[in-house]
């Protein structure tokens, strides 16, 4: 390691006289518009104002260019042998392209600090002038600058109007963006038109990097892994339908560990795509080399909406369902990878799910989360109540505290619904089993892979409990109810208007409305 030179700042090693010097030196500079050539590029940057009416300043005003804008443009007049009056006379940066950037030749000009160069010719300078008889008399350099000045503040006023004008047309893009808010559905500029963000394609990916974010860490893919409801029903989905898998290729969308990819290649299938914008993908490659399936599974780092596959697939195998089956909308997803990514003829999994509503009789929980604003430490705060109703919860309830049948408000069918199946209305009827008080409603999702060996697995309270828990629809105040009641009303689902992966839910029952959101 002796040959490694010790970049160390302590004091004790530094050696003044190990420092030497660069001596400054003057490099010829060849004018831009003729064949002069001067002794550096000052005397060139007069020279081509005052012979050829090249202003430097007034580029840098008139455009507002900074550093890379005066590389492109000194490389754009060397490739296309440009002439002063061309330049000076543009109405936009013809230079204002990427490829400019790349130099031309071993050009001198590239050397030098635009914005030096630019300031020296804004040095004030004085001038004397003559005044006999009320006539005031200029020299012809007086009166050159003036008329400089005058073109220079005329470029700024033209620039200014442009930019009011700009802001103008923003404002206006501002209301309509807003009013399409309060109208329904989040909205993104794209070049002059206003995009309705309605399904998750439609979101930029820097502004959903958050959502992908939030499956980096390790702690979320230990409760998916562990949740053995929701692990053993694909495995057994998969490996027991191996006939429907063998030299198929599947893609795995939203891989995490590529738990599901590993299944489909013991399968038997030919490739399977790992797909996951996340950084867990990276650990998922590590996992699947340590597995040595790595000939048969291909990781692939990208939103599906963002990535082009190397071919279409067979089979698409993805645990997309979030809270109450459609927080996250990764169901979005899944639909643009069966529109664009899957054969004719291919196997969705799972295949079809299905959302149910029951009614919970947790009085102590209810007291717990309700109640407890009405004395905090001695204080009232029954204003958080609203609040704290307003947002789903999402726990375990006991099978003990269920006090009614439950009844499917939504059935999806993944081979044929749209990214608008997240909105739906649906009445319900919920018949009473047990006398009680209803605290809230219970939501919750089933699942089915309809395969030769048909697998499925629920959320429900009166089953094994998965990660997923379920979804908790709070009411206030609690209603007495009688067994063989049956509670009437409606469901209303929509996306949050402000978060596309989010819900809203308006349950209108005992004859009132009442409004919940998931975000």
């Amino acid at each position: 390691m002796s040959d490694v030179p010790d970049l160390s700042s302590d004091d004790e090693h530094y050696q003044e006289d190990e420092w030497q010097e660069m001596e400054a030196t003057e490099t010829p500079v060849t004018c831009l518009f003729c064949s002069n050539i001067f002794p550096n590029v000052d005397e060139t940057v007069v020279h081509c104002e005052k012979v050829h009416g090249f202003d430097l300043s007034t580029l840098k005003i008139k455009f507002n260019m900074d550093c890379y804008s005066y590389i492109k443009l000194i490389n754009y007049i060397k490739t296309h042998k440009s002439n002063a009056e061309d330049i000076m006379r543009a109405d936009k940066s013809l230079w204002d392209d990427e490829k400019y950037l790349q130099p031309v030749g071993n050009d001198e000009w590239l050397m030098f600090d635009f914005d030096s160069i630019t300031e020296k010719s804004h040095s004030p300078k004085t001038y004397h002038a003559n005044v006999e008889n009320g006539v005031v008399t200029l020299s012809q350099a007086h009166f050159l600058e003036l008329q400089k000045t005058i073109q220079s503040l005329t470029e700024q006023f033209k620039e200014s109007q442009t930019h009011l004008q700009m802001a103008k047309e923003d404002m206006s893009t501002m209301q309509v963006s807003m009013q399409s808010i309060v109208d329904g559905g989040s909205v993104n500029n794209i070049g002059d038109s206003t995009l309705i963000v309605d399904c998750v394609s439609k979101v930029p990916l820097e502004c959903d990097e958050g959502y992908f974010n939030s499956y980096a860490h390790f702690g979320i893919h230990y409760d998916m892994l562990s949740d053995k409801v929701r692990t053993q029903s694909y495995k057994d989905a998969i490996l027991k339908n191996t006939n429907s898998i063998k030299d198929k290729v599947v893609l795995d969308l939203g891989c995490g560990t590529g738990i599901l990819s590993m299944f489909s290649a013991t399968a038997g299938a030919k490739k399977v795509y790992a797909l996951d914008q996340s950084d867990v993908i990276y650990h998922a490659m590590d996992i699947i080399r340590e597995n040595k399936l790595e000939n048969v599974i291909k990781t692939v780092k990208g939103r599906l909406e963002n990535t082009k596959l190397d071919s279409k697939v067979d089979i698409i195998v993805s645990e997309w369902m979030g809270y109450f089956l459609l927080f996250e909308g990764m169901l979005d997803s899944v639909i643009y990878a069966r529109d664009n990514c899957l054969n004719p003829g291919g196997i969705l999994l799972p295949n079809r799910c299905n959302i149910s509503l029951v009614a919970n009789g947790d009085t102590d929980m209810h007291k717990k989360l309700i109640e407890f604003w009405s004395d905090v430490y001695g204080y009232k705060m029954n204003c958080m109540k609203s609040e704290v109703v307003r947002e789903a919860s999402v726990d375990i309830v006991s099978s003990n505290h269920i006090i009614s049948e439950s009844c499917i408000v939504k059935d999806i069918d993944l081979y044929t619904c749209s990214t608008d199946i997240v909105n739906f209305t649906s009445e319900f009827k919920l018949p009473i089993i047990s006398d009680g008080f209803v605290t809230s409603l219970v939501g919750y999702f089933d699942t089915f892979f309809e395969l030769p060996q048909t697998v499925s697995f629920s959320t429900g309270p009166h089953e094994t409990p998965t990660h997923w828990k379920q979804t908790l629809f709070f009411f206030r105040d609690c209603k007495e109810v009688k067994k063989g009641d049956v509670i009437e009303g409606t469901i209303t689902c929509s996306r949050l208007k402000t978060d596309v992966r989010g819900l809203s839910v308006l349950i209108n029952i005992f004859g009132k409305s009442h409004k919940f959101i998931l975000s």
